[in-house]
Formats: C-alpha cells, sequence, structure tokens
C-alpha cells in the first residue's frame, strides 16, 4: 500500500551557541526551568509466555516522552513514544518526559529480562468469538482509518469503522467484524451504483513492535479492482511523514488469480517506493491467493525478510544495501521507532484499476490470526 503524507519539518536555531528555538523530539526552548517535569511512569501488561506490552505516561500535561531500548541514554533526539509497544526480549526501557518551558525530567528505567526463546510466540489476535453473534474487533487493539478521499492512490471506497453509520456506511451490516466461524472478516460492499464501502483496521497509538517474525493467516478475494494487504508502518509517522516512517508490506496482490498465482513483499521508505524493492511470490501449481496461506515476515536488526507458509525458506531479504544506487534513500526499519499493524480491503485505485461487471459485491478478506513470534 502507498500513504501520502504531508511532511513536519523539525529544527534547530543556534545563535553564537545559545538555543534559541526548537521544535521536534519534545524539546524545550528558552532559559532553564526551576519547574521539572514528571518522570514517565512504566506500566507493564503481560503480553505471552513471558513477553509484556510496555505503556509510558507522565503526569505533566503537554508533555512529549522520549525514550530507548538499546542502553542509550534517552535524549529528545531520541524515539518519541507514541503507543503501547512490545518487549520480548532483554533489554532497559528508558524514558524522559520533557515539555515547553519546563526543564527535563528524571530518566525513568526498567530492566527486562524474561530469557524467552527463539521462536517463540510472544503476542496475538487469534479473533475468537464465542459470543453466538458478529462481534467487534477487540477496541483494545484495533482502531480504523475511515473516510473516503483515494487514500493517497486514487482508490473508490469509503473506510468504515465498527457500527458507522455515516452514509455509505450501514452500522447493521458492518465491514470489519469477527464472525462466530472465529475469523476476522473484512467486507467490500457496493451499496449503491460507483459507491464501494470496505474497512481498514490498524493498531496505531494502541499496539507495535519492534523485531521479532510477524505472520497473517489469511484468503483474499481476487477479482477486478480488489486490493487485500496485511503491512506495517512506523510509530513516528505523524512527525516523520510517509515514505521516511518505514513500510512494510507482507500480504499485498490485485485483481484477479494470476497463472501461477502471486504476492509481492515490499519496503518502502525515503527514496524508494513505487515497485524499487518489491518482490513477487508465485504459489506452487495449483494454489491461489483465494486459499488460505500463512504470510510471514521476519524484521530483524538490518534485515526485513518474507516467506510464504515456511519461515525456512524466506522468498527475499532487504538489507540496507539493497538501497545501493538508489538517489536519498534512506533505511528506516532500525532507527528506533516500534512500526504498528495495518489490514484492509481497498476497491480500485492506481495499481488494480476499478472493479467492473464481473467483481463480485459483497466479498471478504478473512484473517484467522496474528502472532508475533521471536526471532
Amino acid at each position: 500500500m502507498f500513504l501520502s503524507f504531508k511532511w513536519t519539518t523539525w529544527c534547530t536555531t543556534l545563535v553564537g551557541g545559545l538555543l534559541l528555538a526548537s521544535c521536534g523530539g519534545g524539546a524545550s526552548a528558552g532559559p532553564v526551568s526551576s519547574v521539572r517535569a514528571a518522570a514517565p511512569a512504566i506500566a507493564v501488561t503481560p503480553a505471552q509466555n513471558g513477553a509484556v506490552v510496555v505503556s509510558l505516561s507522565t503526569a505533566t500535561q503537554g508533555a512529549t516522552i522520549d525514550y530507548t531500548v538499546d542502553g542509550s541514554a534517552p535524549s529528545a533526539s531520541s524515539p518519541v513514544y507514541e503507543a503501547p509497544f512490545l518487549v520480548a526480549s532483554n533489554l532497559t526501557v528508558q524514558a524522559i518526559a520533557t515539555a515547553p518551558g519546563e526543564t527535563n525530567s528524571a530518566v525513568a528505567s526498567q530492566t527486562f529480562a524474561a530469557n524467552i526463546p527463539s521462536g517463540t510466540l510472544v503476542w496475538s489476535d487469534e479473533f475468537s468469538n464465542s459470543t453466538g453473534a458478529n462481534a467487534q474487533p477487540n477496541p483494545a487493539v484495533w482502531t480504523y482509518d475511515t473516510g473516503a478521499g483515494g487514500w493517497g492512490n486514487d482508490e473508490l471506497e469509503d473506510y468504515c469503522g465498527w457500527n458507522s453509520s455515516a452514509s455509505p456506511c450501514n452500522s447493521a451490516s458492518p465491514n470489519a467484524y469477527v464472525g462466530t466461524d472465529g475469523y476476522l472478516h473484512i467486507v467490500a460492499e457496493q451499496p449503491s451504483s460507483g459507491a464501494y464501502t470496505s474497512a481498514r483496521l490498524k493498531t496505531e497509538g494502541l499496539f507495535s513492535f519492534q523485531y521479532g517474525r510477524i505472520e497473517f493467516r489469511a484468503q483474499v478475494p481476487e477479482a477486478q479492482g480488489f486490493w487485500p494487504a496485511a503491512w506495517l508502518l512506523g510509530n513516528n509517522i505523524a512527525a516523520a511523514g510517509w515514505p521516511a516512517c518505514g513500510e512494510q508490506d507482507v500480504l499485498e496482490r490485485v485483481n484477479a488469480a494470476g497463472s501461477p498465482d502471486w504476492n509481492e513483499g515490499s519496503v518502502h521508505g525515503t527514496g524508494f517506493t513505487g515497485t524499487n524493492l518489491g518482490t513477487v511470490y508465485h504459489f506452487p501449481a495449483g494454489q491461489t491467493a483465494a486459499g488460505w496461506h500463512t504470510y510471514g515476515m521476519i524484521w530483524s536488526k538490518g534485515s526485513v525478510a518474507y516467506y510464504v507458509d515456511n519461515p525456512s525458506q524466506p522468498y527475499v531479504t532487504y538489507t540496507a544495501s539493497s538501497l545501493a544506487g538508489l538517489s536519498g534513500a534512506v533505511w528506516p526499519f532500525d532507527a528506533g521507532q516500534d512500526n504498528f499493524i495495518v489490514l484492509n480491503l481497498a476497491v480500485g485505485g492506481e495499481w488494480p484499476g476499478n472493479p467492473n461487471a464481473s467483481t463480485p459485491f459483497p466479498s471478504q478478506m478473512l484473517v484467522d490470526y496474528v502472532r508475533i513470534y521471536t526471532n
């Protein structure tokens, strides 16, 4: 998937060695204040098999929290805390709070030493549902992008959130729900001629992670104009913009089944968007993306690898050296930020083109689970 976002400019002005103004990273400007920002609180929620989800907060209104997990001291140039993040390795979280007109807080610190073996399941959404009726996707994990406007790709759909009734959305027929079959359903509909609805779920602001192996077990609709995807974006997207935040496309394909059928794994960042770093995986004879498959990404320091069905056989591995020859390209996947998850089914757009008379509505993308393992 591709996105268009307005860049935010970060600046620092120095005159005669005196800091006169600053923006970005939560750093404050002007003379040192006698008021000190409150140190961040570190809260921990159990995940799975010894892993935890860490949340940071501060009592200082309007403060920004900067944090590190690599042993370095946190500063205004450290990653900005944007969302709870998974901790599944031995590390120390250190954080400070900064606020305009106040002195930086003391450093808050907590060490985690769970000693979790490689290949351990540490977080998942299994989309379980025992209610006897279609249910809302877990609101503690999933939120939504909503509305129309093309999403930077001239797409045709209106994205609808859970229980959205703003036309053309219909709360009586949700475009995203967990069925009694235990699957997440993302449904593309055509409520009237020329109008299309679907859903784009995301964990932005609610859950994120850095490094590990993520899997999506899914089956997708295959017809003219459909564009299903499972992908990740950097938590710093609001500040850095797209594509500087980085994008990792794990499941992505368009239109009717090919022969052989296919999926594409891509990475995007500053200086490499479009088809610069995308690799097509061809399914074995007799298989299509309309069947159940496990789409996976192995994200390690310095590399991003993709596989289908077999994690021991990645079909492509990207590293910083993959950017050689791409003017101005910057590798964004080891900059310290965690990434959030996106699941969606787009209709139309620059890549697939528009649906036609052969395109069936409603059609749906099914997701059995999303799982994260340690590397």
